[in-house]
């Protein structure tokens, strides 16, 4: 939630609080694409949430660990919540603490935020029903069992929620997300001082660009990575 507290000059300044929540087998681009744009934004404060602080937990692949910064139960009404996607995604679905948490945190948060197939967190806290939301390509079905009406739109805000699709589009979410919060200049800056200026050699980034062809062909490539998951 936010707070006040006096800045260099000794006026009050009110702190804007963003939680990320972490899970076990989360993508890391998912989580660090945001923190990445948003830490960088005066009077905006980043916290990494998990069930207890100072947990270091694992990205897919288990190579990579982000450090909790906060407990769910220490950090129960954050201004934004940052919800990333990622293999272990559904797994986080069944996890109480979880779920608990940020059916709570949504009722005081200012904006509900997804990257990926974390909007199915959102969907399964029944936060989407009749919404349009969009996820990673690959899980539209997912979404929609929860009352979603999934879209290929890249960031989709829907009131406070805001859903972004899949792995890099969290980045796009965090700009649009600073422009609500600050404005559209200092979206632009952060934009700039990032250098977010892609510029990809194919343009393939969404199934309607792609083609059925290349999209099955994606589907069965990615057996490659998930296969190559740790199983704990």
């Amino acid at each position: 939630m936010a707070q006040t507290k006096g800045d260099a000059t000794g006026a009050a300044e009110s702190e804007i609080v963003v939680a990320i929540p972490l899970f076990h087998r989360f993508t890391a681009l998912d989580a660090v694409g945001p923190y990445e744009a948003l830490h960088m934004v005066p009077g905006l404060t980043v916290r990494f949430v998990s069930a207890r602080e100072g947990e270091a937990i694992a990205a897919d692949m288990g190579m990579l660990r982000l450090l909790s910064t906060a407990s769910f139960a220490d950090l129960q009404q954050p201004d934004i919540i940052v919800v990333p996607g990622g293999p272990g995604s559904f797994a986080a679905l069944s996890d109480p603490l979880f779920m608990d948490w940020l059916k709570q945190a949504h009722t005081t948060s200012t904006y509900t935020t997804s990257v990926c197939t974390g909007s199915l967190a959102l969907g399964a806290a029944g936060l989407l029903e009749g919404l349009h939301a969009t996820c990673h390509w690959s899980c539209y079905k997912d979404l929609a069992a929860f009352g979603a009406v999934p879209s290929e739109q890249r960031v989709i805000q829907q009131g406070k929620i805001i859903t972004s699709a899949g792995v890099s589009s969290g980045i796009d979410m965090a700009l649009h997300l600073i422009s609500l919060l600050k404005g559209e200049e200092v979206a632009k800056m952060v934009q700039l001082l990032i250098e977010y200026d892609p510029q990809p050699p194919y343009d393939v980034g969404a199934p309607s660009k792609a083609g059925e062809e290349l999209v099955k062909k994606t589907k069965d490539f990615s057996q490659y990575f998930l296969n190559k998951l740790p199983t704990n």
